[in-house]
């Protein structure tokens, strides 16, 4: 299999999804504004927007299948934080956040969620996602321990479910390079854990 789709779900538990034939993406030319128009017929169309995550993803790969022009997309980097982000699309009450984001070789990300459903492409590069799960525990509620490791390379997919928890580093020797969509974010439920002090504080 020369791509993989990957799920990972509030438990922290990942699973490879069947992808999509190469040969049924196929669609020239496939503008962006069309990925956006089915991305948000598909979330109209769905009872739960998670319901939807197969074709969403279905839909991320197709236009990364027929969109080269999102290959030549390079984010400035911010030498403090590592990282650098071109929002792709902002419209006021359009709730989705559509982006490419740039991290430099080394750069990691804080423990977190993302208060709703996201899928991210990675277009260059490498990135290991470490995969996180709260743990029952009465007196620390926000305990996270980590569940497995995925590593990305160009042309993986992989998709998040509401609670899902992760944190992410930059692999290899040069930049990563990603595509990303998120749901509407719920700010009161996205959250950033310390495996310290198993403490969470609004992200």
């Amino acid at each position: 299999m020369k791509y993989r789709d990957i799920l990972v779900t509030d438990t922290g538990q990942s699973q490879v999804c069947k992808p999509v034939r190469e040969w049924d993406l196929l669609r020239t030319p496939y503008r962006f504004h069309r990925f956006l128009t089915e991305v948000e017929d598909l979330l109209e169309a769905a009872a739960l927007e998670t319901d939807s995550l197969p074709q969403l993803v279905a839909t991320v790969r197709r236009l990364i299948t027929n969109s080269y022009w999102l290959q030549t997309q390079y984010a400035t980097t911010d030498p403090a934080t590592g990282t650098g982000v071109i929002l792709l699309y902002d419209e006021i009450g359009y709730p989705l956040t559509v982006q490419i984001t740039t991290f430099l070789p080394g750069t990691r990300s804080s423990i977190h969620n993302h208060g709703n459903w996201g899928i991210v492409a990675v277009l260059k590069g490498e990135e290991k996602n470490t995969l996180w799960q709260k743990i029952s525990n009465p007196q620390f509620p926000d305990w996270v321990e980590p569940t497995a490791e995925v590593f990305l390379l160009p042309g993986d997919i992989i998709s998040f479910t509401d609670g899902a928890i992760h944190s992410i580093e930059a692999v290899g020797v040069e930049p990563t390079v990603t595509f990303s969509i998120y749901g509407e974010t719920h700010h009161s439920q996205r959250f950033e854990f310390d495996p310290i002090t198993h403490t969470a504080k609004i992200f």
